[in-house]
């Protein structure tokens, strides 16, 4: 599987949003959806703060593939479920969105259950 580069990371990393579309099992693209990620050292996450019933990330489990935009940059990207480093991960969300109510529910053992490590594909 192919690495992200700093760039890419340091863009992802700083932006506030994340668009994702998971593949169809034909091969086409759904809806692209807003969704916030993380960088947690060389790699980018994403949780579903509505957990494993939401659309977008049901759509993600289907091929485990898709498509991500943030910050300037579009991936081809894989999906890969990734529960080790949810505390590292729970930290990087309340220092870039904050302590409010959102970052509390994409904390949450229901949001940490569809934590997904997003690789370049």
């Amino acid at each position: 599987m192919t690495k992200w580069t700093e760039d890419e990371l340091e863009k992802i990393g700083r932006a506030g949003e994340l668009r994702v579309a998971g593949r169809r099992q034909d091969g086409s693209l759904r809806k692209l959806v807003i969704i916030w990620a993380v960088r947690v050292g060389d790699s980018i996450y994403v949780r579903s703060v509505n957990g494993p019933d939401a659309a977008w990330f049901r759509g993600t489990q289907v091929r485990g593939e898709g498509l991500i935009e943030s910050g300037g940059v579009s991936k081809d990207v894989a999906f890969i479920r990734d529960a080790e480093v949810d505390d590292r991960i729970d930290e990087a969300y309340r220092q870039k969105y904050g302590s409010g109510s959102a970052v509390r529910a994409i904390t949450s053992a229901t949001a940490k259950s569809t934590t997904l490590r997003v690789e370049p594909a």
